[in-house]
Formats: C-alpha cells, sequence, structure tokens
C-alpha cells in the first residue's frame, strides 16, 4: 500500500524547493481530472495548511510539518479518517539537477495514486524548464496584473507566473479580499489600479458557450470590446506598464475556411464571432498608440477537462456517447491548456512579440481524428456520429455554423518563428496528459 515514486529534474536542489514554497505550486500540481478545486494554499511548508473542496461538501486539509529547508517537508491529512502522511525529499544529484522524491503512507493501493504523481512530476519538471527558458528573455521579477484571473486560463496562468517569482495582482470586479487582488471597474478603470504594474494580461469576457441569441451575441460583444478600450486608454496613460497581452480568438479568420491554411497574416473572415474579434483587438488601439507593446492572442479550442470543450465531451465519451459532429471533415485549431499559459507567459517577457499571435498547437487535426483520439485514449468506442439537431438546440442554428461546424486550419506560424518548444504539440500526448491516461 502507499507509494514511492521519484523524478530527476533538471534544476538546482534550491530552485526546486522553492518552487514549492511559491504560490500557486499547490495549484499547478493539482491534476485537473481528479473532483477536487483548491480551496486555499497553504501559507507556509513549515506549518501551513492546503484545503481542497471535494464532492459531497467534504474538505481535503493537508497539514505541514516536519520543515527541513532545502531537503525535506511533509503533509497530513487531518479533515477526514483517512491515513494519509506524504513526505516530501530532495536530493542534489548534482550542482543543476535534483531528486525529487515522494513517498506517501496510505492504505490506498500504490495502483491508484501512479497517474496522480506521473502528472505531478511532469508538471513540476515542464514548468521548471519554461521558468529557466523564459528567465533568458527577461532575469528580473514583474509585477502581473490579470483579469479573468478566476477562469480556466487566468488561473492556471496565474499559478504558473507566481511559481516563476513573479508578482501577480488579480483584477477583481468585486471588493477586493486580500492584498493581492485590486477592484477594476469595467467602464471607468481607475489609475491607481495599475500602480506599480509592468504588465496586463486581459482575459475577462463572458463564454461564447449557449444559444446564439440576440441577447448572448449582445453579452459577448459588450463584455469584449468596451472593457478593453476601457484598460487600453487607462495603459497608455500609465508610465510604468509596458506590455498588454489580450485575449483574442481564432474565430477572427470566420467560420468556414475550408483546408486553407490560417496564419496571422491571412484576411478577416465572415460571422458574427469575426465581427467581435476585429472589434476587440482594434479596442487596444489606444495602448498600440502609446508605445504600448500589445499581443493578441488569437487562441483555439483550449483542452482541459477543467474547462472548455473537454470538460463537456469527457463524460459523453466515457459513458460511450461520443461521435464525430457531421461529416467530421472540419479543422479543430486546438491547444493544450499549460501550452496556452507558456504562451502567455512568453507574451510577457519576449520583446519581440507584438500583435497578432496564433495561440493553437502546431498539429491540428479534422473533427473525425479529434473524436477518434479522444475515445482511444478514454478507451472507449466513437462510432455514431453526433445528430445536428442537439447541438442546435443547444447552440441555435448561428452557434452551430459559428462552433459546431466551424473549420479553422490555424498555423502558429509566429511562434514558430520565435523558435517557440511545446509541451504536447500532439493531440494525442495532449489528451493522456490533462487526462491522466499517460
Amino acid at each position: 500500500m502507499g507509494l514511492t515514486f521519484s523524478s530527476v529534474v533538471e534544476a538546482p536542489i534550491d530552485e526546486v524547493f522553492a518552487w514549492y514554497e511559491r504560490p500557486g505550486a499547490f495549484a499547478r500540481l493539482c491534476p485537473p481530472w481528479q473532483p477536487l478545486s483548491l480551496v486555499a494554499e497553504a501559507a507556509s511548508l513549515r506549518d501551513g495548511r492546503a484545503v481542497l473542496r471535494m464532492p459531497g461538501g467534504l474538505r481535503w486539509v493537508a497539514q505541514h510539518s516536519d520543515y527541513d529547508p532545502p531537503h525535506r517537508f511533509v503533509d497530513e491529512l487531518t479533515s477526514l479518517p483517512l491515513p494519509w502522511r506524504h513526505v516530501h525529499e530532495f536530493e542534489a544529484v548534482s550542482p543543476t539537477t535534483t531528486r525529487v522524491i515522494d513517498h506517501v503512507d496510505t492504505p490506498v493501493p500504490n495502483r491508484a495514486l501512479q497517474s496522480t504523481f506521473r502528472y505531478r512530476h511532469r508538471q513540476l519538471a515542464d514548468d521548471l524548464a519554461v521558468h529557466r527558458a523564459f528567465s533568458t528573455m527577461r532575469s528580473t521579477p514583474m509585477t502581473i496584473a490579470i483579469t479573468g484571473s478566476s477562469g480556466l486560463v487566468g488561473t492556471a496562468l496565474a499559478a504558473l507566473l507566481s511559481t516563476g517569482g513573479h508578482n501577480v495582482i488579480r483584477l477583481v470586479r468585486g471588493e477586493p479580499q486580500h492584498a493581492a487582488e485590486r477592484h477594476w471597474d469595467m467602464v471607468d478603470p481607475q489609475g491607481s489600479m495599475l500602480d506599480g504594474v509592468d504588465a496586463v494580461v486581459h482575459l475577462a469576457g463572458a463564454s461564447i458557450a449557449g444559444r446564439f441569441s440576440a441577447a448572448h451575441k449582445r453579452a459577448i460583444y459588450d463584455s469584449r470590446i468596451g472593457p478593453t478600450e476601457a484598460l487600453a486608454k487607462l495603459i497608455a496613460d500609465s508610465p510604468q506598464v509596458a506590455t498588454f497581452v489580450v485575449a483574442s480568438g481564432v474565430g477572427y479568420y470566420g467560420a468556414d475556411c475550408g483546408d486553407e491554411e490560417l496564419t496571422e497574416g491571412s484576411a478577416r473572415g465572415a460571422g458574427f464571432l469575426a465581427d467581435v474579434v476585429e472589434a476587440w483587438e482594434k479596442a487596444c488601439e489606444p495602448a498600440v498608440v502609446s508605445g504600448t507593446r500589445v499581443v493578441n492572442m488569437r487562441t483555439g479550442i483550449a483542452q482541459s477537462p477543467r474547462g472548455g470543450s473537454l470538460r463537456l465531451l469527457r463524460p459523453l465519451f466515457l459513458a460511450g456517447l461520443g461521435g464525430r459532429l457531421g461529416d467530421g471533415k472540419q479543422w479543430t485549431s486546438w491547444i493544450d491548456l499549460d501550452d496556452l499559459t507558456d504562451i502567455y507567459y512568453r507574451a510577457l517577457v519576449d520583446s519581440e512579440l507584438a500583435g497578432p499571435v496564433n495561440a493553437v498547437a502546431p498539429i491540428p487535426v479534422r473533427n473525425a481524428e479529434y473524436t477518434k483520439t479522444l475515445a482511444h485514449v478514454l478507451h472507449r468506442p466513437a462510432l455514431l456520429p453526433v445528430p445536428a439537431f442537439g447541438p442546435r438546440v443547444v447552440l441555435g442554428a448561428d452557434g452551430v455554423a459559428e462552433i459546431i461546424k466551424a473549420s479553422q486550419r490555424v498555423s502558429a506560424t509566429r511562434l514558430a518563428e520565435r523558435a517557440h518548444r511545446f509541451r504536447r504539440p500532439d493531440l494525442t500526448s495532449c489528451l493522456r496528459h490533462q487526462l491522466g491516461k499517460a
């Protein structure tokens, strides 16, 4: 029973231990396929407590102890009648490499824990590699303000940046709850909101998911254009903010692009989402004119069971109800969630990136291949196509045309020019990692 799992990572022991001590480490290590959500990270590995929310209203409370930096710390489950003592150990293999060892004393079988710790060690190694690579572009820590920090991308990005030693300020529409939050008035943001801020990442906007009614379209448009322009004007007047990274979308290229390979230089397409994205990017103009470096992240379909399309598809495929959409010939431009946060990170530190950037994986796939790959990873059949009337009931005719039937073969050309390294460039490795099937 229990588990011992170890691996060697390319980083000095002090650097590895420091990663664990920073805000965001616990969030980076939580497997996305598990039905757990982080409530609070431990304030200290010496004697702090981390709290996770579990199904049924239960809480997993991990009490830290036996703190011996940079060699060891322990956390122990205190909220449930399940024996669980997790010893984290670190050994210097060389001046630049560290062995990370997890000992878990618990009656839970080793087999049930393997996928979790494979995920944790891979995340640690990949995150450390990203921090090391990007430190060559900017060696000093930044203060970064983020809107939409509680969303799928914002949560992951804030944790990644924090573990890299950067100071993250969450811009919230409600009342700030602690020093790492500041109030953001979407209509009339105040200049003091950006005091001491080096860069702004703007992720907020109403979800595109939903029936494409007139009201839903208005919410999509209004939640993006006005707030983005107001932020751009504020940044234009800021003496310190040098970089403005703004969410955008591959919807810019239109819904039906056939087999055309789409680069950042391709023409704007037709349709509602193309209209939204064009106006969204134009709303950044005040910051561009002021000399601020602005990056517009034309994002593909982010892959994570915590949100987006994969969160909806996973239970259907597990139940054996998954299948291709229509004839399955439409192109899907996807992106692993960790690769997406890496691209945002790069946009913050790489002074050569500006303007539109296609934030997509280097290997787009047709819907039929996506379906086949997801079914294979989950060991389920996917034989029957999804009937057209199903998505139409949920999304309406416009939503089906713009989302379900959309065919966009998007190329990450600007990132290729910058020799950007993807963690998971192919769909199989992405889905295996995100779903715990590696």
